[in-house]
């Protein structure tokens, strides 16, 4: 595998959590975060996540790997819209349900969860509306990274395709290190489903749009059923 490659598995498996435990850390120590402060975290994860898919489009370019390789070139088919459609119909119900169960649980973990609701999830409409930009860069750019790039150069170094979906979502899983344990294990398994729905798409279409809508759906209820001190107007 070329250095540069390494060097962007490095970010993903290193920098990524690092970085979002370090955030997360100081949103935590306060009492309560501000909407400017929501912004802001906003606003720098979206330009943080545009600019790596672009420095990994381009490496990827610069190696050789295929748009098909990637799971970008795949005409989108009615089929494949369908699979987005009602895939995302499915994940959303099931986030919208998995939240109001958390809601109602009590413990270390689920005030964990509430903790981080407060911290980075809207509760007001202008908090919303920019997290929804959030969620639709994240469905794309880190469905791009851990679903294209990622699946394509493990392939590419000649790994057996199960353990690319797994090695994969556990970099994925990592991601989401801020979130806990529990959150480390969720996006896990999640990453295994989309990983697995990515090999037998051969799209990222589909993830895309299954992933943008988690994290719509978590933009919603989170404030509703995760204890947040205010509503969305």
């Amino acid at each position: 595998m070329p250095w540069d490659f390494w060097l962007i598995f490095l970010i993903l498996g290193v920098v990524i959590p690092w970085r979002g435990r370090v955030r997360l850390r100081h949103l935590l120590a306060r009492p309560t975060v501000a909407t400017k402060e929501k912004l802001t975290l906003y606003g720098s994860t979206i330009a943080f996540q545009w600019l790596l898919v672009g420095f990994v489009a381009w490496r990827a370019h610069a190696r050789g790997v295929t748009p098909e390789a990637l799971g970008v070139s795949r005409e989108i088919t009615v089929s494949l819209l369908l699979w987005a459609i009602f895939g995302g119909a499915l994940v959303g119900i099931f986030q919208w349900f998995n939240l109001k169960r958390v809601g109602r649980m009590t413990g270390a973990i689920p005030d964990l969860v509430s903790r981080l609701a407060e911290s980075i999830l809207p509760n007001n409409s202008l908090e919303l509306t920019v997290y929804c930009a959030v969620s639709v860069t994240a469905g794309v750019c880190e469905e791009f990274l851990y679903r294209g790039f990622a699946m394509a150069a493990l392939s590419r170094a000649g790994i057996a395709s199960w353990a690319v979906v797994l090695l994969s979502a556990i970099l994925f899983g990592l991601a989401h290190t801020y979130q806990g344990r529990s959150g480390v294990a969720g996006t896990t398994l999640l990453g295994l489903v989309f990983g697995g729905a990515r090999l037998a798409l051969q799209s990222l279409v589909p993830v895309i749009v299954w992933h943008t809508m988690v994290d719509l759906v978590a933009g919603r209820a989170g404030p509703k059923y995760l204890g947040a001190s205010r509503k969305i107007q």
